[in-house]
């Protein structure tokens, strides 16, 4: 079964088609017992050559953009009367209308289900909604292990001693300050009463 993100790319290739005035744009889901190359066919047409290459041209520029996918190859595209766009998972065909007609691409793939683009958009939303579904009772259970695992080393982790002797250390600070301070001056007054004494 094709990806979600598959599915989304080939929606995003028909969307661009569509901006570009691509005419008869179907989707085609292949057979996988009689097709293992690629699990869809885009196929439309321009109304001349030029617009044909506007076509593969918007939808290289959307997937590069939209979602950093480039094509594993593109063929036809200097005649620009059949224009084939290898996507892995789909393949874009842009037809100019006499090709189209002369190689009757659908009805060679004639094991193959025409899809809508509304079809395949109701279908990935349920997919979407389906795995969002599956994925929060997940998440809970995760929840749930890492409050009992903080529970279990919260006792540890909080020793009634550290709290009583923090105090004792604030208390011994002050302590110190007071005869760092107190002892320069004792030193001062020692050695003016020698120096007084001497001079006498």
């Amino acid at each position: 079964m094709p990806s979600i993100e598959s599915n989304q790319l080939l929606l995003a290739a028909a969307a661009a088609c569509e901006d570009k005035k691509a005419e008869d744009i179907r989707i085609l889901a292949l057979d996988p017992a009689e097709s293992g190359l690629t699990d869809y066919f885009l196929v439309c047409n321009g109304t001349n050559e030029r617009q044909n290459v506007a076509i593969t041209d918007e939808i290289e520029i959307r997937l590069k953009r939209e979602f950093g996918v480039y094509p594993n190859s593109v063929e036809g595209r200097r005649q620009a009367e059949w224009i084939l766009m290898d996507y892995v998972d789909f393949i874009v065909h842009v037809f100019s209308a006499e090709k189209r007609a002369f190689y009757g691409l659908e009805r060679l793939r004639k094991s193959a289900t025409t899809l809508s683009v509304a079809e395949l958009n109701t279908e990935l939303k349920e997919r979407i909604s389906a795995s969002r579904s599956k994925a929060p009772k997940k998440g809970t259970a995760k929840a749930a292990v890492v409050k009992k695992a903080v529970a279990t080393q919260l006792p540890a982790k909080k020793p009634t001693a550290t709290k009583k002797a923090a105090p004792i250390k604030t208390g011994a600070t002050k302590n110190t300050k007071k005869k760092v301070a107190k002892t320069p001056a004792k030193a001062a007054k020692k050695s003016a009463i020698t120096s007084s004494a001497k001079k006498k």
